[in-house]
């Protein structure tokens, strides 16, 4: 600053105002620092984040490292008995519990003495459980059975203190031997546990699970029929792949005269649906007035009925306001947004000319769901470590022995909970990050470069972003968890709450859970657009996010114009989709008469349809609204004049020249009145001006 004072003060040219300098110089380093287009020279952001995201990540191996060495993971595998010993190997005697300590070398197998006892609430099997070197390969009806398996096959399946050939005279059979009759079980190809052939015993536990199913006929059916469907089904999931895709590439030539018929039928829809609600207000107003007024000396015999006419009434009467509220809503919407469904249509014309220019986006959703997938299995598989791992206790109640975390280790579920959420939500926002990179990439490359374009954008923005951009990633999805976390914790306190009398706290409940839900979809939709900005300027988070939103609420009626018909355009695609694949799906299973053979096989079918549909027509939803920003940023800080060219595409471009075209007369007549009025003013100065001379 001194030396820039001196320099000034040696200047003979009369220098600019102080503060007007001051302003000029500051934003010329601002604009200096963010070009907003995509920068060749990046520099890591958000670095202690990627730091502190690694460091849990290694605290979630420790874990699994943790199952693994105090045996907890063999115990998941192998198996283990109701004494603690492991199934397979030698064992350490275990302090206080006998038959502990067994060599179980040559007893390979868990074996359940009571396989049908199941606890529906927990969902595990409530029986003792014995290592066994053989599973019993037929039905077992009295002991003299089972004698007759010990002997000959060797393999024990009443508790370890009881002899084999001792079987049907000792009177502790009862307890420590299974229940008859023993069914044909089988070994579980990788847990060798010895499992029923027959599931019918399973039966209670699969009630529990799917609560449609009341009877085991109809459990068998439709298990029939889906495993008779198999092919079918597979055949309809690859055609619901393919649709998906279809639409995605087609979606582009959609028309604005088809969004404006999409969105009168919404908004006729609406308007009938307000009316039939006033209609039956009105008619339940009026039968309820002639009610009364024909039975009014028996007031006090129908004051019952009354009372619930007049809460019917009530009910008609909100519904019916609500309904009126949202129509109007609705109305000045369309009417304020009707100049920006243009823009809608143009966004989904150039991102349909995305996907053509970058085909492996279609593959993004594969790869998400692969990583998401892995992890998940992962997961699971170290919550089940984590089930078998901890220190042995014998249970009071039924005298097995279990495995259970004590102490600080008990946190460590809470941790690894805590895992499955924000890692679930890294891999989310690396595929928005790596989306938005590339469609930067393809937006600000000029139309006469686009094919100049790298081979493979994808690969290069994911090289971008594993390089650079981690930290960032990292710390937009742990400000998710910080909200999705609380939102659980209160809708398992409100499940636990159902059927008590406390209807206030599930209220409020009820209440804040809607609002966390909120503010995740806004902080979802925020941190979107902070990763595109981060793509462009690499900036930190914060910095992309305050900049990313300064962009969207200087284009507020943009957004919601876009939101509004882009999301309800999408949504019939859905829809669209799951149709078509259903439509199939009843043609192909048509031969199958019955409806309990087919209809299993249909309902996967769609769920999986909606499934690939979304998560399609997700990726396409992330490129408009890349898109959206890019071209904000293209239209605010350049204009089409030499050296502040567009970057936009020539259907963007088009749009803003009608814009222009339509703002041009507007302001043409604004400049005319302007001017008659400065002309006015003028001749009045003159007017005014001898008589001031003479005065």
């Amino acid at each position: 600053m001194g030396c820039c004072g001196s320099a000034e003060v040696r200047d003979p040219r009369p220098p600019p105002p102080p503060a007007t300098a001051r302003l000029t110089s500051s934003a010329n380093k601002k604009r200096a620092k963010r070009e907003w287009k995509p920068l060749e020279d990046r520099s890591c952001t958000d670095l202690p984040w990627f730091l502190l995201f690694t460091l849990f990540c290694v605290g979630m191996g420790a874990i699994c490292g943790y199952t693994i060495v105090t045996g907890g993971a063999s115990r998941l595998v192998f198996g283990y008995d109701s004494y603690g010993n492991t199934c397979g190997q030698r064992n350490e005697a275990i302090e206080g519990v006998k038959l502990s300590g067994l060599d179980h070398t040559d007893r390979k197998y868990v074996f359940f003495l009571d396989p049908c006892n199941i606890d529906i609430v927990q969902r595990k099997i409530k029986s003792m459980a014995l290592c066994v070197s053989q599973c019993p390969t037929e039905e077992m009806k009295s002991y003299g059975d089972l004698r007759r398996f010990a002997m000959i096959n060797g393999s024990e399946l009443c508790s370890y203190e009881l002899a084999g050939h001792k079987y049907p005279s000792l009177p502790e059979r009862f307890d420590k031997c299974p229940k008859l009759p023993v069914p044909q079980s089988k070994a579980l190809p990788v847990f060798n546990r010895c499992t029923p052939v027959d599931i019918s015993c399973y039966s209670k536990f699969a009630e529990a699970v799917v609560t449609f199913v009341s009877d085991n006929t109809v459990l068998h059916r439709l298990i029939a029929g889906v495993v008779a469907s198999k092919e079918i089904i597979v055949g309809l999931c690859l055609l619901a792949l393919v649709l998906s895709m279809i639409l995605m590439v087609i979606i582009r030539y959609i028309s604005a005269v088809l969004v404006w018929i999409l969105t009168f039928i919404v908004v006729l829809g609406s308007l009938g649906g307000t009316s039939v609600l006033w209609w039956l207000y009105i008619d339940h107003r009026l039968t309820m007035n002639e009610t009364v007024a024909k039975d009014l000396k028996e007031v006090k015999e129908t004051n019952g009925e009354t009372e619930a006419s007049k809460d019917h009434m009530q009910a008609l009467l909100v519904y019916a306001i609500s309904a009126t509220v949202f129509t109007v809503i609705l109305l000045l919407l369309m009417l304020f947004m009707r100049k920006r469904v243009a823009l809608t249509i143009a966004l989904f014309h150039v991102a349909g000319k995305v996907f053509i220019h970058l085909p492996l986006l279609v593959l993004q959703p594969f790869c998400t769901f692969l990583a998401l997938f892995l992890f998940w299995v992962y997961w699971i598989l170290v919550l089940l470590f984590l089930g078998t791992t901890g220190i042995p206790e014998k249970n009071e109640e039924t005298g097995l022995t279990e495995f259970r975390l004590s102490g600080p280790l008990q946190y460590l579920t809470w941790y690894h909970a805590v895992g499955l959420i924000w890692i679930s939500e890294f891999i989310l926002a690396c595929q928005q990050m790596t989306v938005a990179g590339a469609v930067v990439t393809y937006y600000f490359t000029r139309s006469r470069d686009k094919n100049k374009l790298p081979l493979t954008p994808i690969l290069s923005s994911v090289l971008r972003l594993m390089r650079y951009h981690l930290g960032t990633v990292a710390k937009g999805s742990f400000i998710i968890t910080l909200v999705k976390i609380p939102r659980l914790i209160l809708m398992y306190i409100y499940n636990q709450l159902k059927g008590k009398e406390n209807a206030c706290a599930r209220c409020l409940l009820k209440a804040c859970i809607c609002c966390l839900w909120c503010l995740e979809k806004c902080l979802n939709y925020l941190n979107q657009n902070a990763y595109a900005a981060t793509a462009i300027n690499s900036t930190s988070f914060c910095t992309s996010a305050r900049d990313a939103f300064v962009i969207l609420v200087e284009n507020a009626l943009r957004v919601a114009a876009i939101n509004t018909v882009g999301d309800f355009v999408l949504f019939l695609g859905k829809v669209l989709i799951v149709t078509c694949t259903a439509f199939a799906g009843v043609l192909a299973l048509n031969y199958q008469r019955d409806y309990t053979e087919w209809v299993l096989p249909l309902i996967i079918v769609c769920l999986f349809a909606f499934l690939v549909a979304h998560c399609f027509l997700s990726i396409f939803e992330i490129v408009v609204d890349v898109l959206f920003l890019c071209f904000a940023i293209d239209t605010k800080y350049n204009d089409g004049t030499p050296g502040k060219e567009f970057y936009m595409d020539k259907a963007l471009m088009e749009f803003v020249e009608n814009s222009r075209k339509s703002v041009a007369p507007a302001e043409r007549g604004r400049s005319k009145r302007s001017r008659a009025r400065e002309e006015a003013e003028l001749t009045e100065m003159k007017a005014m001006a001898p008589g001031t001379s003479s005065a």
